[in-house]
């Protein structure tokens, strides 16, 4: 897994080719510099013990987060901007939310503590070790157990259910439950599901 994005060739792209090269290096240092600035911002603001002002730093940042929607101590979002969730939902401690390729959360989620939730990776049989992705998207209902790890370009359907530790692979189907390395079915979850989630840890 990486922590990188997949870098341009400059901040516009083809747009600023007839630009010296010293140009293009400096402009291209300068984008990185609010890239990774702004996910140090993000970082900074999920260490703060008051989910309101979490949640008010990471909309400014971009993030796009529903009402009545919980994010706990310790996260870890890379770009916010690309990040949707949506209302009612629980993210827990140490979740990494990977928005690099999009990341889509429905509402009445429930991600346990240490989960990773990937959208960009290295492929291993590039040559040049290229990054390789896909956009993530967690639809309602979907609870996913402490541990474990969705990787790029998966669609968790609604009502799916990850046990802990599971490494998502493929695509899960509404109401499965999904288990192990790599993740199989194991069962299928009630249809029946009327819950509204509304937890919001004090001072976590």
């Amino acid at each position: 897994m990486t922590e990188e994005f997949a870098v341009p060739t400059s901040p516009s792209g083809g747009r600023l080719s007839r630009l010296p090269q010293p140009i293009k290096e400096l402009l291209l240092k300068v984008y990185w510099l609010g890239y990774d600035g702004r996910d140090y911002v993000a970082e900074l603001a999920c260490r703060i013990p008051s989910n309101r002002v979490r949640l008010g730093i990471l909309r400014l940042l971009g993030a796009s987060i529903g009402k009545k929607t919980s994010l706990h101590r310790g996260c870890r979002l890379y770009l916010p901007p690309r990040i949707t969730v949506g209302k009612n939902t629980i993210i827990n401690r140490d979740v990494l939310l990977d928005g690099r390729m999009g990341l889509t959360i429905g509402e009445n989620v429930s991600i346990s503590e240490g989960c990773m939730v990937l959208s960009l990776e290295h492929d291993p049989n590039s040559p040049s070790f290229d990054n390789r992705g896909a956009a993530v998207t967690i639809e309602d209902y979907v609870f996913i157990g402490s541990r474990a790890t969705i990787l790029p370009g998966i669609h968790l359907a609604k009502g799916a259910v990850v046990g802990a530790g599971a490494v998502v692979t493929k695509d899960v189907a509404p109401f499965q439950i999904v288990a192990g390395v790599p993740a199989k079915v194991i069962g299928e979850r009630s249809q029946d599901l009327t819950y509204q989630l509304d937890y919001r840890k004090f001072l976590g």
